[in-house]
């Protein structure tokens, strides 16, 4: 655990205040000028550095790429106040980019704390009991992990209880530093925004896919999530960075057919397409190489671990979405790809954080690369190719 204190004088105070009123600004889409003696770069801005291929950099263009990112989360994705607590939690996996933020952090408030949990086995699984505490008493949270904290009963907690909270699941340092992460969220959020009145009353979703997809399955199209969209600036707020994705759970019950996984599966990219047999919404049969049977595995080993009357409800199908950033990847980490513009994806297992009744404790997403997406008799995808005018 870590934490340091700003300098407070004057002209930080002054600064700070000119960075806030601009965050807010840019999150309310009023457009304000630069402030003359500003050196702030923007993710828009193109240096040097973001030509080279990131594993050619020198250790000091790699920090300087994190400071950039992380300061973009701080102040933009954010937007942390003077003053807020405020809680990094990373893995020794992610420890370079929790530093990166802790220092961002340390300029916007002097109630920042680091900590860096033991790395987790699986999507889902909670964090000890000390970090969950912690998460409870603050009002940012802020977690780059190797595995995904979003669905776990301590960041439903926090989030109850008044925080705002951003995971990054499986980030790495290039992960951080560009793809998703250089989006405009400020249009990211707009385009979002303005799906809603093409998901009114849209009941019916079937997917299709020319390697085999075509699953059909019911929503309630007034349970659309459209906040994922990069910025989480209000209490009890929760978004994945990079972000970019509009998603739903499916009616427990409803889904019938096939999904090929052709994408990425977990942190892996699809060397052989994964075929998912659904039946009332759930997996009862996985096919397709070597990552299908570590899929059988890792859900049987879930599945071992909850009460028997329960244990099927690990092959949930508890999530459908589609990506809606144009800057994200097709790389192997599922965080990055399922928020590209023209994928969509499938999470199995844990649905409760999206109102469901399946509490396993796992949840894991496969990202199909061109599908082709209707809702009702409205096509939003075409072969990975986003039709709707935005």
């Amino acid at each position: 655990m870590a934490g340091t204190f700003p300098k407070n004088d004057d002209s930080e105070a002054i600064n700070e205040d000119r960075e806030i009123d601009q965050a807010v600004a840019e999150v309310e889409g009023i457009r304000t000028p630069p402030s003359p003696d500003s050196k702030t770069e923007t993710m828009e801005e193109r240096n040097p550095a973001d030509e080279i291929p990131f594993d050619e950099l020198s250790a000091e263009e790699v920090a300087g790429q994190l400071r950039r990112s992380g300061s973009m989360v701080i102040d933009t994705c954010m937007d942390i106040r003077r003053g807020e607590n405020v809680l990094i939690v990373c893995d020794p996996t992610t420890g370079d980019i929790g530093q990166a933020l802790h220092e961002a952090a340390n300029e916007r408030s002097d109630r920042v704390l680091l900590i860096v949990m033991p790395k987790a086995r699986h999507h889902g699984e909670e964090p000890p009991s000390p970090v969950a505490n912690l998460m409870r008493q603050q009002q940012v949270v802020i977690a780059p992990t190797r595995y995904s904290l979003t669905h776990t009963r301590a960041v439903r907690q926090a989030l109850k209880d008044g925080a705002r909270v951003a995971t990054m699941p499986g980030m790495t340092n290039e992960m951080f530093s560009r793809g998703g992460m250089s989006a405009d969220f400020k249009d990211v959020k707009r385009r979002i925004g303005d799906l809603g009145p093409h998901l009114r009353r849209r009941r019916i979703l079937n997917v299709k896919s020319d390697q085999g997809t075509d699953v059909t399955f019911e929503v309630n199209w007034r349970e659309w999530k459209l906040d994922d969209n990069g910025i989480c600036n209000r209490p009890r707020m929760l978004t994945n960075l990079p972000a970019g994705k509009a998603f739903i759970m499916p009616r427990e019950g409803t889904m019938n057919g096939t999904v090929v996984i052709d994408g990425s599966w977990e942190s892996n990219l699809v060397d052989e397409p994964v075929t998912l047999t659904i039946e009332g919404g759930m997996v009862v049969d996985v096919t397709g190489g070597t990552i299908a049977a570590a899929i059988r595995q890792e859900f049987g080993e879930a599945a071992g671990r909850l009460r028997v009357k329960d244990r099927e409800n690990v092959w949930t199908v508890a999530e459908f979405g589609f990506g809606m950033n144009p800057q994200a990847r097709l790389s192997g980490n599922v965080l990055e790809d399922e928020k590209r513009l023209g994928t969509c994806y499938f999470a199995v297992g844990d649905n409760t954080a999206l109102g469901g009744t399946s509490s396993v404790g796992i949840h894991i997403p496969g990202v199909l690369k061109e599908p082709s997406v209707w809702f009702d008799d409205t096509q939003v995808l075409d072969k990975g190719q986003f039709l709707l005018q935005l």
